[in-house]
């Protein structure tokens, strides 16, 4: 498993695995990642100041990603993890802690003091991984992240 920035020709296989993933969990097309811009072209949205982008490779194949990048709309202190998602069968095998911790690493680096969240009501699995290293629930969103889809909103302190 291998854990580096992303690069433009990766931006197919991020697209597909955000998409497929959504669909998988029956989430809708809108209000969610599937339809942002931001999604069909996931090197260019994270050439911007604080933010960055991460893919998850396995024997050279993306398998997954995740990502910081400045919470819109809001204190410039708070950054949000975006688009956190994997293929089926590498779930489960801690390559998504990994990843956080990854993240987590940049937006220190680039001196956030808050990382957001937010995610579907049915990804459990996402959900105990995030509680797991150190996220907490909120009870309303933050910020304007254009997901009023994802019901479930989590913070964590750096």
């Amino acid at each position: 498993m291998n854990i580096r920035k992303i690069r433009p020709q990766d931006n197919p296989a991020v697209r597909d695995i955000i998409q497929q993933t959504i669909l998988e969990y029956k989430a809708p097309k809108e209000g969610t990642a599937y339809s942002d811009a931001a999604t069909q072209s996931m090197y260019h949205a994270y050439q911007k100041p604080r933010a960055i982008y991460f893919v998850v490779e396995v024997d050279g194949v993306i398998c997954g990603g995740a990502g910081i990048a400045p919470l819109l709309d809001y204190d410039d202190s708070y950054c949000e993890l975006q688009k956190m998602y994997f293929m089926p069968h590498v779930r489960g095998k801690g390559y998504g802690k990994q990843l956080i911790e990854k993240c987590l690493d940049a937006a220190r680096s680039f001196k956030y003091q808050k990382v957001y969240l937010e995610t579907m009501d049915n990804m459990y699995d996402a959900q105990g991984l995030y509680q797991r290293v150190g996220f907490e629930l909120l009870t309303q969103p933050l910020g304007n992240t254009g997901h009023y889809s994802c019901p479930v909103q989590m913070i964590k302190s750096l």
